[in-house]
């Protein structure tokens, strides 16, 4: 998506700064920067805009798989810098280029070929054919032995709660890891604000782990063991943004799934590479690499752990 974000409230606002997020293009440039092959499909407007966002996204080391659409423009979104988490967005991706996306924009050959997927509810709630994309694409990853990765991403300007319960519901038996925040996608979703009783009922919904985020108390893994796991918060050197935190999870988690990571260190490495974020502005203004995401990490968590 086109971001253009101010230092100021919207209602005020007047200088804006473009640069280019959505949860999708966030969590591919975490994944990439984590150490894996990274690809993106999505669509884009065929614009001058359009081309500048394939230029962004090959600048964060992830493959654009993209159609450029003449037919609808590139979406995009307005807000204030974020440090609190709770700034107001101005969508503007209805009828958007993602929208359209259909499960003829998929490549039966590369997703047999995908060692994890991550599909998030955001790309589900946009239209019906871009839900059946992301159902596609996921059973057909799971099929072939790819792990996949669901983030619900519950975002109630798109989307109802039953609705996207349903596709939660549908994606989890195909799910290694599914990565719900607490309480924003488990109330609405899970119709519970306790962390311990939503990995439950991810898992009793099919998904193989289920990793709710909990903001700064950390993460709460729940896999196959009798008892969940509470990955402890990594403490960010300062907040300026939080937008696109967990994305950042996510990608990093699914990148680390990918390369081979068990579940509990790629969620852990996830965790860390999210409170990095938080000192960039936009999705993608703080994307850490590797090497500082380990070393961030080492500080809540010793070696050997």
């Amino acid at each position: 998506m086109i971001e253009l974000t101010s230092t100021d409230p919207l209602d005020a606002a007047v200088t804006f700064r473009l640069s280019f997020s959505g949860d999708a293009l966030n969590a591919a440039a975490a994944a990439a920067a984590a150490g894996a092959r990274t690809a993106l499909l999505t669509r884009v407007g065929d614009d001058p805009l359009g081309r500048r966002l394939l230029e962004r996204i090959a600048e964060l080391g992830v493959e654009p798989i993209v159609r450029l659409d003449p037919a609808a423009p590139t979406g995009a979104y307005l807000s204030g810098a974020d440090p609190t988490g709770q700034a107001e967005f101005v969508y503007l991706r209805r009828g958007s280029a993602a929208s359209r996306l259909s499960p003829d924009d998929l490549d039966p050959d590369l997703l047999a070929t995908t060692s994890c997927l991550l599909v998030s509810g955001i790309t589900a709630a946009l239209s019906a054919s871009a839900t059946e994309t992301v159902l596609a694409a996921a059973s057909a990853v799971a099929a072939a032995g790819g792990a996949v990765v669901y983030d619900p991403n519950f975002r109630p300007r798109l989307t109802t709660p039953a609705a996207a319960l349903d596709v939660l519901e549908r994606v989890a038996p195909h799910a290694a890891l599914v990565t719900p925040s607490c309480p924003g996608d488990a109330e609405p979703l899970l119709g519970t604000a306790d962390p311990g009783e939503a990995a439950e009922r991810v898992r009793a919904a099919g998904a193989r782990a289920a990793a709710v985020t909990m903001g700064a108390d950390g993460v709460l893994l729940l896999t196959g063991a009798p008892e969940p796991t509470i990955v402890p918060p990594v403490r960010p050197d300062r907040v300026v943004d939080q937008t696109g935190a967990g994305d950042a999870l996510a990608g990093t988690a699914a990148a680390r799934l990918a390369l081979g990571d068990p579940v509990e260190v790629a969620v852990a490495l996830g965790t860390a590479a999210a409170a990095l974020s938080l000192a960039g502005e936009g999705g993608t203004g703080r994307v850490p690499t590797l090497a500082e995401t380990r070393a961030a990490l080492s500080r809540v968590r010793p070696a050997g752990d």
